[in-house]
């Protein structure tokens, strides 16, 4: 499911607000191989919201990064989310496959709170269903993202001297990661969150299909602006202070401040499973899965699960994909959650 449909190996391109993620794999008859892999971080104002500020810091960032990884495809799939993203289940009724393209482009307006010209649009049809009617209908997944979003992506990575070839949804690219390194039962109820600096992206996935997907604007920039307001810091010695590097009179003092932003997310979560469980009220969440950069803050997962009681842990994007031998395999798998949409991403050139 991508806006773009293309095959081939592509470099999985994941600009976050904070820091740009790159992944290139290759395939056998073994499996997957990360045969490289790139992390730079972004200054805290070039990308806000998930706009980009600054196309030339972005673009020179891309460049280092691809250089320094030597990266051999030319081509990129990148991810977007956000506010400009709308992924909905929708049910129709039972049609032909030319008579949904038609229904989908008459009716997308009362799905998207967007002008249609303003978007690209995809969907794919996932199952039979009844319509409210009692009759026979399809179940179709319907994905819309603005056009200036995708522009944006796709003329910092040109900027940077790079093809984009596929724009996927972050959500989509997330649930990619997790299949290919995870055997789960169809009829199991797995929630993905990827936290990253500034958005969260919830994808609650049965059977190799998404059933909700939520983006939330909290992350791990929440826990660094409070250390800044509280404790008059800059934003380097926030960072610093938020991932343990530093110790001295304000270590006792951050804990409680961490927590009350830990409990923020996890209120975020409980609102998206509330949602969840009102819209499919006989699904089960069976499992919580946390990746992203802020999956590393101390005590988050042990509070989703305590707060959830669902089994909750840190997804490992390379569980099942194994390690070239160029690559940096200590880095790569402390990385790991980080890199989850990247490594979901790269996994779109090997669609059949």
């Amino acid at each position: 499911m991508a806006l773009f449909k293309k095959s081939k190996p592509l470099v999985g391109l994941d600009i976050g607000s904070s820091s740009i993620k790159a992944v290139e794999l290759t395939k056998s008859k073994k499996g997957y191989q990360l045969t490289g892999f790139a992390y730079e971080s972004l200054g805290p104002d070039v990308i806000v919201d998930g706009a980009i500020m600054d196309a030339p810091a972005v673009a020179d960032t891309i460049k280092r990064s691809f250089l320094s990884a030597k990266f051999k495809p030319k081509g990129v799939s990148a991810g977007v989310s956000g506010h400009s993203v709308i992924v909905k289940r929708v049910v129709v009724p039972a049609m032909t496959p030319e008579e949904v393209e038609g229904s989908i482009q008459l009716d997308a307006e009362q799905y998207i709170p967007f002008e249609l010209t303003e978007v690209n649009l995809d969907y794919q049809v996932v199952g039979p269903s009844m319509t409210t009617a009692d009759e026979p209908g399809m179940e179709v997944v319907l994905v819309a993202a603005k056009k200036d979003k995708i522009q944006n992506h796709t003329s910092v990575i040109s900027l940077a001297g790079r093809s984009p070839e596929v724009v996927d949804i972050d959500a989509f690219a997330l649930q990619n990661a997790f299949e290919a390194n995870y055997d789960v039962h169809p009829d199991a109820v797995i929630a993905l969150l990827n936290i990253g600096a500034s958005l969260m992206n919830i994808n609650i996935t049965k059977g190799g299909m998404p059933l909700f997907i939520r983006d939330v604007s909290v992350g791990g920039n929440q826990y660094t602006d409070i250390l800044q307001k509280e404790l008059q810091l800059n934003f380097q010695e926030a960072e610093d202070l938020k991932l343990g590097k530093t110790g001295g009179s304000e270590a006792e003092m951050v804990q409680p401040l961490l927590e009350s932003i830990t409990e923020m997310l996890v209120m975020e979560v409980q609102k998206t499973f509330d949602f969840f469980r009102e819209t499919y009220p006989n699904e089960t969440i069976t499992r919580v899965l946390i990746s992203g950069g802020t999956s590393h803050m101390l005590g988050l997962p042990e509070k989703v699960q305590e707060t959830f009681r669902y089994p909750t842990e840190i997804l490992n994007p390379f569980k099942s994909i194994a390690m070239g031998p160029k690559v940096d395999a200590a880095k790569a798998t402390s990385l790991g959650p980080a890199l989850a949409v990247a490594v979901g991403l790269a996994l779109r050139g090997f669609d059949q």
